[in-house]
């Protein structure tokens, strides 16, 4: 799209030339009249609504303080829209075309990376703000291989090429990349045995594998650096053992380092943050793993805000990319007391279902749950999740067909929180923005519009980009 069309779409149809008449914004929030020099994109993959909002109560009622995201809305420290997430063949879309709406200003087919229909490539953001001598990056839960981050680097006609993008990284030198996903660097674990770090080392990258080695990086080199083989452990299952928390960097950790990496180049930066496993743990309806990992990636919102307030060069972006399974805190008798059981929760669905086997007896099954999550089951429930582990439930992220959905089913009864399936949906999702450039967010904008706006508020001249 080019510029000229851009300014005639409705996202900023009120701007006339590169920038609006100054407008009066909350005293709280810096200028907007600056460029944004700097952009951090935060999106948590797969929040629905219910999901930001049960994380703000957990906060509330068990800390007694509100999310850093719900926050900003309370101090009205922020703009906000709605913002429609469909794909080029689908009103529900995936992960791989919702961030190629944001990474190449079209829509593409679920399951692709920015390749259009007819086969042609819509150059990824990234990539534009690299050429225009910005550091850019991406950091995540999940491996830094997957969909979200690869939306916003690189053109695969599909979203499962994951060695490939591994490879495509090594290319482009892009500033910061961290996540999971070893299996696709470690020449031990991929399919043509070729080492991807050592091709990296050779580079001029600093290679790392654990927080210790990411907190002694150095400004001046890029970074790789992957932590876990898949994606990172679910933080909940990370913050109650040691041995992980030591080792595996938490989401605001690697966001905190990747700020401060670069930060310093001159002309700026751009950084992707995503909290990929929210969606995971919603497609799973493992209610614990989801909260917990919303709680984690507002974490890495404070962080983004921390560096960004104050200043009125930066804009902050705050999202997802669609909705999934439509949880929800549903009334019940003694929903707050039952609510509240998810406080004193020290493990994952993930975690006990991998733990349980077919051949426990139902008393070993109850105690498991006690302990993981406060939750003292029937025998006859008991029994039916041992009965589950025949039936070989499918899903995605779900590679050992673990019982997720029969759990879920039978947890509701007793932390009230519901499910609408375990899959993506078509809701209108919270789009919130916080800096410079924020004021020119209209009430309801749809994805791939972001990727102009970007650009504009950044001063990056598209065209010289083609």
């Amino acid at each position: 799209m080019k510029r000229r069309e851009f300014l005639n779409t409705g996202l900023l149809a009120a701007v006339t030339g590169a920038f609006a008449a100054p407008t009066i914004l909350n005293a709280k929030s810096p200028s907007a009249r600056k460029k944004a020099k700097n952009i951090i994109f935060m999106v948590s993959d797969g929040m629905s609504s219910g999901t930001l909002n049960m994380a703000d109560l957990l906060l509330q009622r068990k800390e007694g303080r509100g999310s850093t995201w719900i926050d900003l809305y309370r101090q009205n420290r922020v703009k906000k829209a709605f913002m429609d997430t469909a794909s080029a063949n689908s009103l529900v879309t995936d992960s791989a075309a919702g961030a190629s709406a944001w990474g190449g200003g079209k829509r593409v087919k679920n399951g692709s990376l920015n390749v259009n229909p007819d086969g042609t490539f819509n150059k990824p953001i990234l990539q534009k703000f690299k050429e225009a001598g910005k550091a850019v990056g991406c950091v995540t839960t999940v491996p830094i291989t997957h969909a979200t981050p690869a939306g916003f680097s690189v053109n695969f006609k599909h979203r499962n090429m994951q060695d490939k993008i591994a490879s495509k990284y090594l290319d482009l030198k892009f500033d910061v990349m961290m996540g999971g996903g070893l299996e696709y660097f470690d020449g031990t674990k991929r399919d043509d045995k070729k080492n991807i770090f050592e091709d990296f080392n050779q580079a001029g990258f600093q290679v790392v594998r654990d927080k210790s080695q990411m907190k002694n990086t150095i400004k001046g080199k890029p970074v790789i650096g992957v932590f876990h083989e898949d994606g990172l452990p679910y933080d909940l299952d990370l913050q109650n053992n040691a041995e992980l928390k030591d080792k595996i960097p938490t989401l605001s950790e690697m966001t905190k380092k990747a700020i401060e990496l670069m930060s310093s180049n001159s002309d700026g930066f751009v950084l992707q943050v995503e909290g990929g496993k929210v969606d995971w743990a919603a497609h799973a309806n493992d209610t614990a793993a989801l909260i917990y990992e919303q709680v984690a990636f507002d974490k890495a919102v404070a962080e983004a805000i921390k560096f960004a307030e104050g200043r009125n060069d930066t804009l902050v972006v705050i999202t997802t990319d669609h909705g999934n399974a439509n949880p929800g805190l549903i009334k019940s008798k003694k929903v707050d007391k039952k609510f509240e059981t998810l406080f004193s929760a020290k493990y994952t669905n993930d975690k006990l279902l991998f733990e349980i086997t077919k051949n426990d007896k139902p008393s070993d099954v109850i105690e498991r749950i006690k302990h993981a999550q406060n939750i003292v089951i029937s025998d006859s429930e008991a029994k039916e999740i041992l009965k589950a582990y025949d039936s070989h439930e499918e899903g995605l992220y779900n590679a050992y067909n673990l019982p997720f959905e029969p759990l879920a089913q039978i947890q509701q009864n007793y932390t009230s929180v519901g499910w609408s399936g375990m899959n993506h949906s078509a809701d209108f999702v919270e789009l919130a923005m916080f800096g410079a450039g924020s004021e020119k967010l209209t009430p309801f904008v749809k994805n791939y519009e972001l990727h102009n706006y970007m650009l504009q508020v950044a001063e990056v001249n598209d065209l010289a980009l083609v």
